[in-house]
């Protein structure tokens, strides 16, 4: 079987898994391929801990039995997933593709490690639930830290219980993905404040080694230091403040306090007048410069900050009803979107916070997008010390932390890290203003003949979106014309990798 379309067939395998909780490919296979373990692994971009479940047991490439398949639930909606035709894809890459290039395939990362000291605080990874749903109570939390995950952030503590309301969420799709993006109007925890601390002080006997932050929101500085002491005195590691949360049901909470420099400052004293434990200010990126309420934390004495927090939006506009989503009868609020559409975002705030002079040596614990090993690395890269995780975990489950530690052990094993912390802030050098790009040099696409199918798509988005570079030559396939200026949008368009970036040149002095 020819496989030069193996990383297409790949991707699209892998994407369209239904990642099932019974993992029925597995189960039905009666040579012992972990399919379902091959194909959650490759659907959180882990695709060498993939390869190498693979070449444990290569029964996939001379089976001609189907009951994997025929077992797949995705089979009741539209096609099975092509399970033995994806691993042996998979099997046919060669170790050193681009496909396997940022990890090893080999096990042999026994030498690194992830433990981190983040405000003074021992963290086992830097893998950490962030304040939401996804760490509301002691059952839930119990079961993450049992599955890997070294801390939580718990769901906001309050000292009063709100109502809520029904639906609260919505999803932003495109094509074939779950979702990209993701609406809330969720308010802070609806347990009482007894009953999460009796959770936080539960957990702590039963996890002594695993680090509870305390998210906290108080409505004045009385609420707030006597929160601080409540959670420390349970056993909270670190306090985190709510400073950013878009949509409280009342006003004076949440984001209105991170978009006032005085009003953060104002209360991070409190805490801090309250508690001995480190304190998180938690950033809202609802505001222009993030540097300005982070600098007001760090003097009035907090020790980190915690960015970001989701981001205000109306999501999904009903055009017969004329009512977005969620809808709560006939009408919807402004709410705080996440999910992987914001990770761009919440990397150009934390650019700006790790570059300010005010704020650039202190730990930053990172959100907004994350859900796999590699958004964790690229966080990590921008200097945080820790990451936090919500959307993808509602999605997904705990689960996912098994391929972030094993695909970000991969990725250090591969490039001879032997510490997380090797990594930490490596590309801030990378981000530099604008008008210092290099603009004296042109990279132009380079076409790869074999691969291309004639579709037409990257001379479409060329004439229409780029600068009319393209023409369709006579055997069906793109030609390059003396217009192109090295923008890469053919690149970035082809559906079936044909066209790659060549080699980078000087321009001509005419």
């Amino acid at each position: 079987m020819d496989f030069q379309y193996a990383s297409q067939i790949i991707k699209e395998s892998a994407s369209s898994c239904l990642l099932c909780s019974g993992k029925n490919c597995s189960v039905a296979c009666k040579k012992g391929v972990d399919a379902a373990k091959i194909l959650y692994s490759l659907h959180f971009e882990n695709n060498c801990g993939a390869y190498a479940t693979a070449k444990k047991n290569t029964a996939c490439l001379t089976c001609d039995s189907k009951e994997c398949e025929l077992a797949c639930l995705k089979g009741k909606i539209t096609r099975p997933v092509p399970v033995q035709k994806t691993i042996s894809a998979l099997l046919s890459l060669p170790e050193d593709s681009s496909e396997l290039k940022d990890g090893s395939v080999n096990e042999n990362y026994d030498e690194v490690f992830l433990d981190t000291l983040f405000c003074g605080v021992r963290c086992e990874n830097p893998f950490f639930l962030s304040s939401s749903v996804v760490a509301s109570n002691y059952e839930m939390i119990a079961k993450a830290f049992d599955e890997g995950w070294a801390g939580v952030a718990f769901k906001t503590i309050g000292a009063f219980v709100p109502e809520e309301v029904s639906p609260r969420f919505a999803t932003l799709k495109k094509e074939n993905d779950g979702f990209v993006g993701f609406k809330n109007i969720e308010q802070i925890s609806d347990h009482t404040l007894a009953e999460n601390l009796d959770f936080i002080r539960r957990l702590k006997a039963e996890y002594p080694t695993k680090v509870i932050i305390a998210s906290i929101m108080g409505r004045n500085e009385r609420e707030w230091e006597s929160l601080a002491t409540q959670v420390q005195n349970a056993g909270a590691d670190i306090i985190e403040c709510n400073f950013s949360c878009p949509h409280m049901a009342t006003h004076g909470l949440g984001s209105d306090v991170g978009q006032n420099p005085e009003l953060v400052a104002q209360y991070v004293k409190a805490v801090r007048r309250a508690s001995t434990i480190p304190i998180l200010a938690k950033m809202t990126p609802n505001v222009g410069n993030m540097e300005l309420p982070a600098i007001a934390a760090v003097n009035a004495g907090a020790d980190g900050l915690a960015a970001i927090n989701t981001i205000k939006s109306i999501l999904n506009v009903d055009l017969d009803s004329f009512v977005s989503q969620p809808q709560v009868g006939n009408y919807t609020s402004v709410g705080g979107y996440s999910g992987k559409a914001v990770k761009p975002i919440a990397l150009r705030f934390i650019n700006d916070i790790r570059k300010c002079i005010e704020t650039r040596a202190i730990p930053v614990s990172g959100m907004g997008g994350i859900e796999s090993w590699r958004d964790a690395a690229e966080f990590i890269s921008m200097g945080c010390g820790t990451i936090q995780v919500t959307t993808a975990v509602m999605q997904y489950g705990y689960g996912i932390i098994h391929d972030m530690i094993d695909g970000i052990k991969r990725y250090l094993a591969k490039y001879g890290y032997n510490s997380i912390q090797q990594i930490v802030g490596q590309a801030l050098p990378k981000i530099i203003p604008t008008d210092l790009l290099d603009r004296r040099t042109r990279q132009f696409p380079k076409f790869v003949r074999d691969k291309c199918v004639g579709c037409g798509r990257c001379i479409t988005s060329c004439y229409d979106g780029g600068h009319q570079a393209l023409d369709m030559g006579k055997n069906g396939k793109p030609v390059l014309n003396k217009n192109c200026v090295g923008c890469q949008l053919c690149l970035l368009v082809c559906p079936a990798q044909a066209i790659i970036a060549g080699t980078r040149s000087q321009l001509s002095n005419k």
